[in-house]
């Protein structure tokens, strides 16, 4: 494990907000996956596929795949019940690693450049240790990688529901109760540390993603199914046997960045230095004052770390005009390393474009 380089800011393209990259219904094994592409913007672009988290979608992406254009050619997939994807007969972390090795054996484009937030963390680390012939490098952010301190997840409020019979009639009952305004700022609160970084647009989105909720009646059983699995996942990490998530982890031999906010409510802010130790090689990028999903709320700060990471993986020296940055550090009584940059370099520029 080492610090995460960045590359310089002033290479990325100039800030804006794009409006989500479009998307389309792609049937897969049976069933419909929904996919959005950013396209590249250069000659010579890799592929990219970038995984979400629980709840999320392939929206979560839009900014951080719009900075990359440039150097990947990326596409961004609904998980099965999530999203616009029809929903799935296991909801669990080996069945949706099984869907985003089918997409790369489907669309022909593999090696990829692989990035997954939370869920989609685990999910790609699966894909990355048992599938390397299909992986380029691993981005991960903020990953749902075992531990089993619930009190440091607001997600532990949700375990007694796992073991009530129907849990799913529940939960589809609670959001029933919520406008999807309410729920919006509710998901968007457990997930970003400093909601200013967040446009208005963005904000709109996210009620928008809420009304696609609402109308699929799968949601609310693929939500609770995906988190029975994820625990499950999390318990069968410390036993014996082949499907530990840590043990997989230990073996993934592509270049790999890992991304935590240390503002994170929704996974142990432990896990990503302990992913990083884990991993052979890898570069840890710890963020002040950012959340559970970074590419959201500091898109820029993850896109020079992911471009450091290209260059190094490539090979391909240093950028015109002077070397990688280096991250901006501190240390930390634990003696983790802190980088400092997002809460200074990108909280103002966000609070702009808000609104």
């Amino acid at each position: 494990m080492k610090p995460a380089a960045l590359w310089p800011d002033h290479l990325l393209p100039a800030h804006h907000v794009p409006p989500p990259w479009p998307g389309r219904n792609v049937r897969l094994d049976g069933t419909v996956t929904y996919v959005r592409d950013t396209p590249a913007t250069a000659a010579g672009a890799e592929p990219a596929l970038y995984v979400h988290g629980l709840g999320g979608s392939s929206q979560n992406w839009t900014d951080l795949a719009g900075l990359l254009a440039d150097r990947l050619d990326g596409q961004a997939i609904d998980l099965p019940g999530f999203g616009r994807s029809e929903p799935g007969r296991r909801y669990t972390v080996p069945a949706f690693a099984h869907r985003v090795v089918r997409w790369i054996e489907h669309s022909d484009r593999g090696p990829v450049h692989l990035f997954g937030n939370s869920l989609g963390g685990a999910v790609t680390v699966r894909v990355a240790a048992l599938r390397p012939d299909l992986v380029r490098t691993l981005t991960l952010i903020s990953p749902a990688l075992p531990f089993l301190d619930f009190r440091r997840s607001l997600q532990g409020r949700m375990l007694p529901l796992l073991a009530i019979p129907r849990g799913e009639r529940l939960a589809a009952w609670r959001l029933a109760q919520l406008a999807p305004e309410v729920m919006a700022q509710q998901v968007m609160e457990a997930c970003i540390a400093d909601l200013t970084r967040i446009s208005e647009q963005r904000r709109l989105e996210a009620v928008e993603e809420i009304r696609v909720r609402y109308e699929a009646a799968h949601y609310a059983a693929a939500y609770v199914r995906t988190f029975r699995g994820l625990v499950s996942s999390f318990l069968r990490s410390y036993l014996p046997g082949s499907g530990s998530l840590w043990r997989l982890a230990s073996v993934v031999r592509v270049p790999t960045l890992v991304v935590g906010g240390r503002q994170d409510r929704l996974v142990d802010v432990r896990v990503a230095p302990q992913a990083a130790r884990v991993i052979p090689d890898s570069r840890l990028l710890l963020l002040d004052g950012v959340g559970h999903v970074a590419q959201l709320e500091v898109p820029r700060t993850v896109a020079r770390a992911v471009l450091a990471l290209l260059a190094e993986a490539s090979d391909a020296g240093s950028p015109p005009g002077g070397g990688h940055a280096a991250a901006t550090r501190t240390e930390r009584p634990d003696g983790q390393a802190s980088e400092l940059i997002a809460e200074t370099g990108e909280s103002g520029r966000r609070r702009d474009m808000a609104g």
